[in-house]
């Protein structure tokens, strides 16, 4: 079922929430919402489901008015963070339970109730636990139960709210493998919920960016990684150096060194004389002994963490500003560094961004 929100707004006292949004979800994708904290992701979501009413604006469930539908009406299934399961009631009665409450005209028969049950637990992983109570199971095993319940009624979307916050981090990863698999077998319309970039990333076919009530940028995961239409969005999704310099004769300057403009960068000319920011993530960084390429800066290195895949370094620049820089393991070995160790650093790909006045 596709949706469609448009020009929503609502606020909270004095705080605006959201702050005109309008977006096009089309039928059967995985969409994330991200954002931090306040950005109004949930505001959003709980619109959308009929759990909070907007103070203007509307939304459509396939083309058809649903603005002032409840949540039963519009057929949602909602995942919260917390599981919200019911801890006097078995597993299986805590996923019977939307099909037990309807009135009696629409309700299922008994058995029919024990087979869509009996089918949910199996499609969860979780056949074995019917007789359980939600004490007696793992955090990431009660979040496949309330995604069960969810969708025991049979929703015409699937919504989840921050699903693996209360989660940690290895269970985490496993859930978010689990739920993509359960997406493209199910193809049910779903919106998530996540402050966590690299779930939205991960998990989702399209990510909308809220800051601040407002959308930054809807797109794939690929286009808002390697091109992000504003700084807020690349400076969210990843670890990154800002670095302040000013244009002039379209080239970047920063502290007196020219640095090239590549990545796709537009024509910086009619820029000249305006401050930018310039953004290099760290693993955009190639470090040498000496400055063999046009563009390199000087750096001293302060400290190496060589814990994982990628080998971490903190620099600090000839300016004197922090710098991260990501390399492998043999070109560690090549350079032989150590903290003091002089070193120069020049972007292999940057994305500049002019001061907006």
């Amino acid at each position: 079922m596709s949706i469609e929100v448009r020009h929503i707004r609502k606020t909270f006292g004095n705080f605006v929430a959201l702050d005109d949004v309008s977006l096009d979800l089309p039928t059967g994708e995985l969409v994330a919402l991200l954002g931090p904290s306040g950005s109004g992701k949930t505001s959003l979501l709980r619109i959308i489901a009929g759990l909070e009413p907007p103070d203007a604006g509307e939304v459509h469930f396939d083309r058809e008015e649903a603005t002032n539908r409840s949540a039963r009406e519009r057929k949602v299934g909602f995942v919260f963070q917390h599981y919200a399961l019911f801890k006097h009631m078995t597993v299986f009665e805590n996923v019977a339970f939307g099909l037990r409450v309807r009135p009696r005209a629409t309700r299922p028969p008994p058995a029919a109730i024990t087979a869509k049950v009996n089918e949910l637990l199996k499609l969860v992983q979780l056949e074995w636990a019917g007789e359980r109570y939600p004490s007696q199971l793992s955090g990431g095993q009660r979040q496949r139960i309330a995604l069960a319940r969810a969708l025991a009624v049979e929703p015409r979307v699937l919504l989840l709210d921050e699903p693996f916050g209360a989660l940690d981090a290895k269970v985490r990863e496993e859930l978010r493998r689990w739920l993509r698999r359960l997406h493209d077998e199910l193809h049910i319309t779903s919106i998530f919920v996540t402050h966590d970039q690299e779930e939205a990333l991960e998990l989702a076919n399209r990510v909308v960016v809220l800051h601040n009530g407002k959308i930054e940028q809807i797109g794939t995961p690929d286009e808002l990684y390697h091109s992000p239409a504003t700084p807020f969005v690349y400076n969210f999704l990843g670890n990154v150096n800002l670095f302040h310099g000013r244009i002039e004769d379209g080239q970047v300057y920063i502290r007196g060194t020219s640095l090239p403009a590549n990545g796709g960068q537009p024509d910086l000319a009619h820029a000249n004389g305006k401050d930018a920011m310039v953004y290099v993530r760290p693993h955009l960084l190639d470090m040498n002994l000496r400055p063999i390429v046009k563009g390199a800066f000087a750096a001293t290195v302060r400290h190496i963490n060589a814990a994982g895949p990628k080998v971490k370094v903190e620099l600090t620049s000839q300016w004197g500003d922090p710098v991260q820089v990501e390399i492998d393991h043999d070109r560690l070995r090549e350079l032989q560094l150590e903290p003091g160790v002089e070193v120069y650093l020049s972007p292999r790909e940057n994305r500049v961004f002019v001061y907006q006045i």
